[in-house]
């Protein structure tokens, strides 16, 4: 995946309402291995997520992919998926639904 930004860094939303689990991405996102290919934006709701990326307000901001965590409070990463994909069907934006739960149902939504 090419980034829109800087000549060959994909920015990453980062979407989780755990302080440690932020962190974990961040330091992987941004350890050695990747090489600065990553510049991440992280939030700690799919509300501010949804701020953000301007579905509130109409002001777009521009990343290449988002990352969000499925069981957060007030609004599931499924229910941002859906209002990201709903924003920009032409140009759609890469999500990535993660969960440390193991919920057959989840997981083939």
């Amino acid at each position: 995946m090419q980034g829109g930004g800087a000549e060959g860094v994909t920015r990453v939303l980062l979407v989780d309402d755990s302080p440690v689990d932020r962190k974990v991405v961040e330091l992987v996102l941004g350890s050695n291995t990747f090489a600065g290919s990553f510049h991440v934006i992280a939030v700690d709701s799919a509300k501010k997520a949804m701020e953000f990326l301007g579905l509130k307000d109409g002001k777009e901001q521009a990343v290449d992919m988002v990352l969000t965590d499925y069981c957060m409070p007030e609004m599931t990463g499924y229910d941002l998926l859906k209002a990201i994909k709903a924003m920009s069907p032409l140009k759609p934006i890469p999500v990535v639904v993660m969960s440390s739960e193991n919920e057959p149902q989840r997981i083939s939504r």
